[in-house]
Formats: structure tokens, sequence, C-alpha cells
């Protein structure tokens, strides 16, 4: 059942925070989506932007809520088709109606689950799959499985990416595990994260891109560099230093992220 779900104003016009049982979930800007508020948020954005080819791409969100990065997406790359899978209904009736999509956004939310609307979607059927998805400030076990994977992996064209927020603590056993299950099917891999996470000062996100051949490290580590919020790029060998060692989590032994705060 959907806890409280509330929306605060962002501290600019047309600005809003969308809250669920407390817990910040999004930050939209009608006038401006271009702006993602959220370091984690801008890090997937950063991915997004760092697709090799210019132009509409078509995206798979596992998880929407207030669809920031959907929206970022549709004002960065007119044309994109994406596909939001939301269970939540609720969230979705109150984003349609108090934070409507603009008009031919080429947004389209599926009220399924991650699992069930991956497997219901074509083989090659999408560019990226964005994975940010949140149950009670966990992200779900049923989302990081090997298994999840090749599903993934199937929906995904040859040179596709898999972009997952996840979250963990040092020294990351749950994420371990994760990167392991992600590597059964798509085994080139890069994480970037904030220096204060890596360095065991905080829990935090870290992002993994996943994909078939050649993942984004260099524009990643640019982009990093320059940003606002400058955050931390682990190449192959450095995962493998870093978060390396785990064992693949399977559908039969699935485990939710831990919850921090």
């Amino acid at each position: 059942m959907t806890g409280r779900i509330e929306l605060v104003p962002g501290g600019r016009p047309e600005a809003w925070l969308l809250r669920l049982d407390g817990m910040d979930q999004s930050f939209v800007d009608l006038a401006d989506p271009s702006r993602l508020e959220f370091d984690y948020v801008r890090r997937l954005g950063d991915a997004v932007d760092a697709w090799p080819t210019a132009g509409p791409v078509r995206i798979v969100h596992v998880g929407g809520a207030g669809l920031s990065l959907a929206r970022y997406v549709a004002a960065t790359r007119p044309g994109s088709r994406q596909v939001v899978l939301e269970p939540d209904e609720e969230v979705t009736e109150l984003v349609r109606r108090d934070l409507p999509l603009p008009r031919r956004s080429g947004i389209k939310i599926r009220p399924v689950d991650g699992r069930t609307g991956l497997a219901q979607l074509r083989d090659d059927g999408a560019d990226l799959i964005v994975l940010d998805a949140y149950a009670d400030a966990r992200v779900p076990g049923e989302l990081v499985t090997a298994e999840a994977a090749a599903e993934a992996a199937r929906v995904l064209s040859p040179s596709g990416w898999l972009l997952a927020n996840l979250t963990d603590r040092a020294p990351f056993p749950w994420v371990r595990r994760v990167v392991a299950a992600v590597r059964t099917a798509l085994p080139s891999l890069m994480v970037s994260a904030e220096p204060a996470t890596l360095r065991a000062r905080r829990p935090g996100n870290l992002l993994v891109v996943a994909g078939r051949g050649e993942v984004p490290v260099a524009a990643l580590r640019s982009t990093a560099r320059a940003g606002a919020a400058p955050y931390r790029v682990l190449d192959r060998r450095q995962v493998d230093d870093r978060l390396g060692g785990g064992r693949p989590f399977r559908d039969a032994d699935q485990e939710s992220s831990p919850r921090f705060g």
C-alpha cells in the first residue's frame, strides 16, 4: 500500500519535491526539465548524455516517481521513445495531475513492476535501461539478480547500456553481489560514486553502467571533473579492486539493498 505522498515547493516557480512516506523521491522543475537537482540523478543524466550518438534514444525506465530523468531526456533528446515501468498507480496519478508531462513527450507509463514490464518488451528494443526503483527505501532484490540482468540484456541493443542506481555502505557487500550478477550478462562495467561514499564516510549511491561492449569511462571522467559536484569514476580494473569478489545474486537468494536513514 502506498504511504503518504506529498508535493513540497522546490524553492523556485514551478519546481516541486515529491516525497513518499517522508522521504524525498523526485525533484521536478516544470519550467526547466534539464535541471537535475539530486546528485545521483545528475550522474544518471551524465550517463545518458554520454550515449555516443546525438538525437533520440530508446529508453526503458524501471521506476518512475516524478519522472525527473524521463523529462530530462525528452527535453535534451527530443523524439526519444521512453517507457516507464512504475507499479505505484497512486504516485503516477498524482504526477499526471499535478506535474503534467509536456504534450508529445514520447513518455509512456506502464503500471507494472520492473521484472514483469521487462518480460513484456521485445528483444533489442532499448538503447538504455535505467534502473532507479525503490520500495520502502530499498532497491528491490528481484531487480538485481543474474536472471534480471539477463532479461535486461535481452531487451537492450547489442551496444546498449544498463544504468543501475544502487545504495550501499563501504565495504559494499550488497553492491559486490549486484556487480557480480550484472556481469553474468553484461560483462563490461564501470561504477561512479561520490568520494565520501568510496572513502566509507557515509552510505551513498553507486551508479553502475554496464553493457556487452564499451562503456563511457573516459567521457564520464571528463564530465565528473568539470561538474559542480565532482564524483569518482571507476573503470573495470578499479571495480575489480574495490567491488569485486562477490557471489552473484540469483532469484532464489535475492536480497534488497540495505536501508539507511
